[in-house]
């Protein structure tokens, strides 16, 4: 890696880190619930929930296939890449206080966020309101990991790219 490359990755790290730490004194106790409350509708546990509650509204069977496949390759995708590139999470690396528990040692890029983008993705334009809903949910998942401290925003940023790509694969697969 070239002194320049190095220089400018350093920046961009060094504003990665100033941005959590101004959103972290945004941090207010009711906000604070409701970002510990959003955060977990990103979990493996609740996209199964939602996927079965698909099937359970009958004649869902479609959107509950996109929404499997898209976050299970999302979050596969997520987890090699973490286990390659190794970041520590912001608690580890630079003492920020985490207000919720880290699933793993690793950083980059959110699992979380790369798993609700692709559902998003998926399932666009899929009824009336689940498009909707699914945006709404991703973008709250997704800054809820940065305000709770479990995350860099360019953690964010990479797993909202990962969900972008393998959300619209997902929908050329399913077709």
């Amino acid at each position: 890696m070239t002194a320049t490359v190095r220089s400018l990755t350093a920046q961009v790290l060094h504003v990665d880190t100033r941005v959590l730490h101004a959103i972290g004194r945004l941090r207010r106790p009711a906000v604070t619930r409701f970002m510990r409350a959003i955060t977990h509708l990103g979990d493996g546990p609740s996209w199964v929930f939602v996927g079965l509650t698909l099937f359970a509204v009958g004649g869902a069977g479609a959107h509950a296939r996109a929404l499997a496949l898209a976050a299970l390759s999302a979050t596969v995708i997520a987890q090699v890449l973490k286990r390659s590139l190794r970041r520590s999470r912001p608690s580890k690396a630079h003492g920020f206080v985490a207000l919720v528990d880290d699933p793993d040692a690793f950083s980059f890029p959110s699992g979380h966020t790369a798993a609700a983008v692709a559902v998003c993705i998926a399932l666009a334009g899929a009824g009336a309101w689940l498009g909707a809903l699914m945006l709404v949910l991703a973008c709250c998942v997704a800054l809820s990991r940065v305000y709770l401290g479990a995350h860099y925003p360019l953690d964010v940023a990479a797993g909202a790219v990962i969900g972008l790509v393998t959300g619209l694969c997902t929908r050329g697969v399913l077709g």
